[in-house]
């Protein structure tokens, strides 16, 4: 229970710690954000302001040079394209017994770097991640589905096990939705725009992602996993945002999922 609570407590810092550096980065000193206001300068006193705010823009950009240096010390694991991400299958994420809180760890921030990435190809650099929302998902998919990962361990049939990873696939970007990580600003993405076109198309890669790494588990993972389903999520968006808006989106969502599942390597 303490581990639980540590981890927990953790996890929300490094998000609050995130969002700090967020703002650090919107006050950094060649930002466009202050950029754009030098136009508006004339109209303001020249000193001590100006002055001032120069200083802490300068201040805020050597931070900003600061953490990156320091990021680049940080040893990361990388196995492939965009970024070097592969997802684990399902069973390493919701390992039973001792290995549960190991799995819970690996999902929580392999989801996070896996958005991530797909908000760098959506050139979206201004929402941000909550990786806590994560751990939400995680004893969300655990509770409510321990029946299906529990048959995915068993089952041994190829297309046994496309229904099933198709089904988890489907809970999984339903939890995602329902738990939307993503931020611009505070509000959430999902709430953003008519029938939450920019979290589906920047979740439904990830989710698709961790079924393509769970059908074939005895086979070497693809390096290219999350390029391939945000290929194939692109190609098949209408039908995924018809399904995530439809009356039933699991059942709608799982029917999606196993026909991507089945075509694609």
């Amino acid at each position: 229970m303490l581990r639980e609570i540590s981890e927990e407590v953790r996890v929300n810092l490094k998000d609050r710690l995130r969002d700090v550096r967020h703002v650090i980065r919107r006050h950094r000193h060649d930002s466009p954000a202050q950029q754009a206001r030098q136009g508006e300068e004339a109209a303001r006193p020249s000193f001590p302001i100006r002055e001032i705010e120069g200083l802490l823009g300068h201040a805020a950009s050597a931070f900003d040079d600061m953490m990156s240096v320091a990021e680049t010390l940080v040893p990361r694991e990388r196995s492939g394209r965009m970024n070097g991400l592969t997802p684990k299958p399902l069973g390493v994420y919701f390992a039973p017994g001792d290995a549960a809180l190991s799995g819970e760890r690996s999902f929580r921030r392999d989801m996070y770097a896996l958005a991530k990435a797909v908000l760098a190809e959506r050139k979206a650099i201004s929402v941000r991640v909550r990786e806590a929302n994560f751990t939400a998902i995680h004893a969300v998919i655990a509770r409510q589905h321990a029946e299906l990962l529990d048959r995915l361990v068993r089952e041994s049939d190829w297309a046994g096990r496309v229904a099933l990873v198709a089904a988890l696939s489907a809970a999984l970007l339903v939890e995602f939705l329902n738990h939307d990580p993503l931020r611009q600003g505070e509000t959430p993405t999902a709430a953003v725009g008519a029938g939450r076109s920019f979290a589906v198309s920047c979740l439904a890669p990830v989710a698709l992602a961790v079924g393509l790494a769970s059908v074939d588990t005895s086979a070497k993972p693809e390096p290219d996993l999350l390029e391939i389903a945000l290929l194939a999520t692109d190609a098949r968006l209408d039908r995924i945002l018809a399904a995530c808006n439809g009356n039933d989106p699991l059942d709608e969502l799982t029917t999606v999922f196993a026909t991507l599942l089945a075509h694609l390597p």
